[in-house]
């Protein structure tokens, strides 16, 4: 007996390609505009520099300011990994609240049990890069209605 092969339904929506940040090429296509992003997002979230700066995972203040005055440099793959979650973070905070309330909600206590007594912010700076995947998967999933 032949078992049917399961397959995913037809779809007209293809997936979106993987970008491979170990390639020098679309590391240099991302990060200017990767910068100039997480900038706009830092004044509108009111960051303070020392934030900014571990938010990025830890740089140092001349480099943060020559990258503040040129932000065509190019990334390594962990800065844009740590600058694509916090844009995202960004994106789903203005789908779920207004403006006021989503620039604001890092810097807010939190009583979710995810936070453990921290505000969002401080618990990403903490944990990193998996904090700030918890954070976009949180977000995400309250856009999915959970």
């Amino acid at each position: 007996m032949v078992l049917p092969r399961e397959a995913y339904p037809a779809s007209r929506y293809d997936p979106s390609p993987l970008v491979d940040l170990s390639r020098k090429a679309e590391r240099e296509r991302l990060s200017a505009s990767a910068i100039k992003a997480f900038l706009a997002l830092a004044h509108r979230w009111r960051l303070r520099d020392e934030d900014a700066r571990a938010l990025l995972g830890g740089m140092s203040n001349g480099a943060w300011y020559e990258m503040k005055k040129r932000p065509d440099r190019v990334l390594d793959a962990d800065r844009l990994l740590r600058l694509s979650y916090l844009v995202g973070i960004f994106k789903a905070l203005h789908i779920l609240h207004g403006p006021d309330l989503a620039d604001a909600w890092v810097r807010l206590p939190n009583a979710n049990r995810i936070f453990r007594g921290q505000t969002p912010l401080g618990f990403m700076i903490a944990g990193g890069i998996p904090a700030m995947q918890i954070v976009r998967r949180l977000l995400d999933a309250r856009r999915g209605g959970f």
